[in-house]
């Protein structure tokens, strides 16, 4: 029997070899089971395992020559990722690679430094919006205020079918500006901030009766047994540092057949808005959305993009618990 020669380069002997080559480290293995929960910087990196910068980058250098993560620029910094499986030639290996190390206990010596990360990504999320909730107006209009594409996401609303007892929930509701129509579809609807000046600016917008206004997490929200019909995300994924999981967490807080809808910009390069908006990220991919609620149990339901005249693209990204 002869052999078929490989005309694809992308699915030769060498590309396997580099695979294997890959993941014969334990240090970059623990990085990719790392890198299932969230996107990190190669500082961030470095300080999780304490190794050198330096050392960090080489060995993100040979798992990206392997395809086992990708890249993106935040700013001025380098963040890192799993690579999303879409049928390319050895995702069937990558794919078998990341069962296996995503079932295996990963290091508890890890979380300190995880935790310092996530605490400094929050404070200065935080931190902003304490300081410049008497302009959140001013603030958001910077890049896309709720009139913007408030329409296209009521449209969204219209078409999910629900009882007439449903519940909602609106995570992050700024100056309330979802928060009236979710009214007038929901018996109840819960306003989650984790901001007191934001929570209170939220009241004062929006001062309707059938409206619970909540201080605290997601987990808070999880720990008091709530649970809504619909949950909403209105351009606030952005400013959260641990997106992954607070998606996870959410889907904790849907009863079945409940709706996940997440309105956010699609990755652009304006490293301005860190500082002017208190962005933590610059957009999310569409695509790594639906993995994050795919892990969380979702099933992805229907996306619309809507276009800026200032060059920003907005998604809204409906999902449903089944």
């Amino acid at each position: 029997m002869c052999c078929v020669p490989v005309t694809d380069p992308s699915t030769n002997i060498d590309n396997l070899a580099l695979l294997n080559k890959a993941t014969g480290d334990s240090l970059r293995l623990q990085i990719l089971q790392l890198l299932e929960q969230d996107s990190f910087g190669v500082l961030e990196l470095a300080n999780i395992f304490n190794v050198s910068q330096s050392r960090m980058s080489h060995h993100l250098k040979i798992l990206a020559s392997a395809q086992l993560v990708t890249t993106r620029r935040e700013g001025n910094s380098i963040f890192y990722r799993r690579t999303l499986l879409n049928g390319a030639a050895l995702d069937s290996v990558r794919g078998s690679i990341f069962n296996a190390i995503d079932a295996m206990a990963w290091h508890t010596d890890l979380e300190s430094g995880l935790a310092n990360i996530y605490a400094e990504r929050a404070k200065q999320s935080q931190l902003f919006f304490e300081k410049h909730a008497g302009k959140f107006t001013q603030v958001t209009d910077l890049i896309a205020g709720y009139e913007h594409y408030g329409e296209s996401l009521e449209e969204i609303l219209k078409t999910i079918e629900l009882a007439n007892t449903a519940q909602a929930m609106e995570v992050g509701p700024g100056q309330g500006g979802f928060l009236k129509p979710l009214s007038e579809r929901f018996t109840k609807v819960y306003a989650l901030d984790n901001s007191p000046a934001m929570l209170e600016l939220a009241k004062q917008h929006c001062p309707l009766t059938n409206i619970e206004f909540v201080l605290g997490e997601p987990l808070d929200a999880v720990t008091r047994t709530i649970t809504v019909d619909l949950l909403a995300f209105n351009m606030v994924l952005h400013h959260i540092p641990t997106p992954a999981e607070v998606l996870t967490t959410c889907a904790k807080l849907l009863d079945k057949n409940g709706y996940l809808l997440i309105t956010d910009l699609c990755p652009h390069d304006q490293n301005w808005v860190k500082e002017s908006c208190g962005d933590i990220w610059l957009g999310l991919d569409p695509e790594e959305i639906k993995q994050w609620a795919r892990d969380a149990g979702l099933s992805h339901q229907h996306q619309v993009f809507v276009g800026l005249r200032n060059g920003f693209q907005i998604q809204i990204q409906l999902f449903k618990k089944t």
